[in-house]
């Protein structure tokens, strides 16, 4: 068999092909361009084109679109043959450098939150040199941002990168201050995590609300759930195996490092981890991996479910956010270290992050909100809506000693200043992980482990890498000019504990004094996700997007909007679905059953008038009451989405999370009833057991 390491990222015109492919001088000015962040020569942009078309067509491309990002989550593509006509019926393969940097796809379809009127249609994408351009479908994919007209932008990139920008620039100032002034640059590091469901596609098809909603709206629990823990890193079964490698396949050849597979806790439900890669193109990679996942699926007879909660009484699905800040020299800044200078510097940027992850919870908490997640969160197999982070008892000990001035309790005699006496060595993997905390420190990074599976890590990452830009900027202005850095550091450090230690909890976060405890210490419980959108809005939200330029004023309104607005459709077309799920095939087919039955019961009682059919009739004058209490709830859900219409923005989505979600829990607990009394064989769509449990 072919050694995968030989075709890894052959359909990638990566570094490697682009320098094999373009003149040493053009590739030379095109390293530089990337790297320095400057505007790009069209000359240059000429020349990658020609040798990107040239590229393409030899590993059987015929169109190429602009790949892009926008506020819908998913990715968008625009496609256009490369054939040009030259006259007498022929034509010639063209790709030019103005083609490669900028396209114009329609505008006007996609969220934009009043940006963008409907007649208001042109847009532009630009092109994005620090991802890779990649064939996928015979069709050359060059990563893009998008923005409007008017210039504010429409998608999920622009923001993510302009937040990269300023945490470098950020932390490079930072280190400059510890002596590291060889570091021109600052990445931040993303490893996502994929959890994701797999069903037979029979199933699938017989289910309108996995296909319309990506969820199951009714199903009664089976027998057997995941209560004895024997899925979770079980054996592979043959189809699942067989799915996963002819997955990791297509992803290598796309350059995807995708590096780990196994069984989740919920029957059916498995994890895709990729190796840890600069955050833009992992960005990328996990919008193509949850696409790839979707579309192989179908070759091996099953489908992909990526919502956050398609089972209730099973365990969600979630995505978790790996991230860490690494120098241009090789440094990763949150490795602890072993000398006094390192855990001076280590420690500073980990209370940055404990400072911004307190500063900013509600923005953390609203980078991973929507209607699918509310189903997850404050679960017992994910973080509750609290934001709060883990750092363990030796990391905890180690920053209360500083705060006091004192030595950690084991650690030896020397008092402990930063970078001057003999500090203690931090052991990289120094506490157990808690899987319960939704942003907890794992040795050399954190782990932010409240995503959505189906959301793009976008957004999350765009909010982490600007907030604790803002604690970095904070900390260089304090420093700068100090005329004692080491004490200053150790100062700045212990005060900075002080000030926002009550983020941390080392403790259980799944249980109910948690929740008591987190409101002593002041920390937000923003229930819903509409509770939390309306926080974006505060003014320390918009005055921080925009002192770093990530967002302006209008940005940060439009996706506030679109928040609320995409919150709200979700909903109601759950909402309904289920109404025509119980008025079009419940109903009927429960009516029919209990008919059968009625007929049943008349036809022996004809024959034998004496014979006792209570049991008989006793389950008919439940199913019947049943029926008319479900009938009354689904009239009740349909007026209310009726009544919606009167609302908008903040107040319909508000709307729909306080009324129509509790009325469509109370018609599913009619039909979850009505399910474990009516025959199967009469039940009009496949049960849980159907579908967990016979692949």
């Amino acid at each position: 068999m072919e050694d995968a390491s030989s075709w890894f990222g052959c359909m990638v015109f990566n570094d490697e092909a682009m320098r094999l492919r373009l003149p040493k001088d053009v590739y030379r000015l095109l390293k530089k361009t990337v790297a320095e962040g400057k505007d790009l020569d069209i000359n240059i942009a000429n020349s990658v084109a020609h040798a990107m078309k040239t590229w393409a067509l030899e590993n059987g491309a015929t169109h190429y679109t602009h790949w892009f990002q926008p506020m819908t989550g998913i990715t968008a593509e625009k496609h256009e043959a490369f054939i040009n006509p030259v006259g007498g019926g022929r034509v010639i393969m063209e790709f030019s450098g103005k083609e490669l940097i900028k396209g114009e796809p329609d505008a006007s379809s996609f969220p934009s939150g009043g940006i963008r009127a409907t007649f208001e249609a042109r847009g532009y994408t630009a092109w994005d040199p620090t991802s890779y351009a990649f064939i996928k479908d015979e069709t050359l994919c060059i990563p893009t941002a998008f923005c409007s007209f008017s210039g504010e932008v429409l998608d999920k990139k622009t923001p993510l990168l302009r937040s990269m920008e300023v945490i470098s620039e950020e932390a490079v100032k930072i280190l400059h201050l510890f002596g590291k002034t060889d570091v021109r640059r600052v990445i931040t590091t993303v490893g996502a995590e994929q959890e994701y469901f797999l069903i037979d596609k029979k199933d699938y098809e017989r289910r309108k609300d996995l296909i319309y909603t990506g969820r199951t709206l009714i199903g009664a629990r089976s027998p057997k759930g995941q209560e004895l823990e024997d899925h979770y890193f079980g054996a592979l079964r043959t189809r699942v195996s067989a799915y996963m490698k002819d997955l990791d396949r297509e992803l290598w050849k796309l350059g995807i490092y995708a590096k780990t597979s196994h069984n989740e806790v919920a029957p059916c439900q498995h994890e895709l981890a990729p190796v840890f890669t600069t955050t833009n193109v992992a960005v990328d990679q996990n919008q193509l991996t949850m696409e790839l996942m979707k579309k192989i699926a179908e070759r091996h007879g099953f489908a992909c479910l990526l919502h956050e909660k398609p089972f209730a009484g099973f365990n969600g699905s979630g995505k978790h956010n790996n991230w860490s800040l690494k120098s241009d020299t090789g440094i990763n800044l949150l490795e602890p270290g072993e000398s006094p200078q390192d855990n001076a510097q280590f420690l500073l940027f980990l209370v940055a992050v404990v400072k911004a992850v307190d500063e900013y919870q509600d923005l953390l908490r609203i980078s991973v909100s929507s209607a699918g997640n509310d189903h997850r969160l404050g679960g017992y197999e994910a973080p509750p809506a609290i934001i709060s982070m883990f750092l363990g008892d030796e990391l905890t000990e180690i920053l209360e000693a500083v705060s006091r001035g004192t030595t950690p309790t084991g650690r030896g005699k020397n008092q402990m200043k930063l970078g001057v006496h003999v500090l203690p060595p931090i052991p990289q993997d120094s506490t157990d992980r808690n899987r319960t905390s939704p942003f907890a420190f794992t040795g050399n990074k954190f782990e932010f482990r409240m995503l959505g599976s189906s959301f793009s890590v976008a957004d999350p990452n765009t909010t982490l890498n600007t907030i604790v830009a803002a604690s970095l900027r904070q900390f260089y202005e304090e420093l700068r000019d100090a005329d004692d850095f080491n004490t200053a550091v150790q100062n700045l450090v212990g005060r900075t504990w002080k000030e926002h230690r009550r983020i941390v909890f080392n403790g259980n976060n799944y249980a109910p004094e948690w929740i008591q405890e987190a409101e002593k210490r002041g920390l937000l419980n923003l229930k819903s996700s509409p509770d939390a959108y309306d926080t974006f809005l505060l003014q320390k939200n918009i005055d921080l997007f925009s002192s770093f330029h990530v967002f302006n004023s209008v940005e940060v309104h439009s996706r506030y909007e679109i928040l609320h607005e995409e919150y709200s459709k979700t909903v109601h077309i759950e909402a309904v679905t289920l109404i025509d799920m119980v008025n079009r095939q419940i109903l009927p087919s429960v009516g029919a059953w209990s008919g059968a039955l009625a007929q049943g019961i008349a036809a022996k009682k004809a024959v034998l008038p004496s014979l006792d059919c209570s049991g008989e009739t006793g389950r008919l004058e439940k199913v019947t009451m049943l029926m008319n209490e479900l009938d009354a709830r689904c009239r009740r859900l349909d007026g209310l989405v009726t009544e919606a219409s009167a609302y908008q923005g903040s107040d319909l989505s508000h709307f729909y999370q306080k009324n129509v979600l509790g009325q469509m829990q109370g018609v599913r607990q009619i039909c979850d009833e009505l399910e474990l009394i009516v025959d199967q064989k009469a039940w009009p769509y496949p049960t849980y057991g159907e579908m967990l449990f016979y692949i």
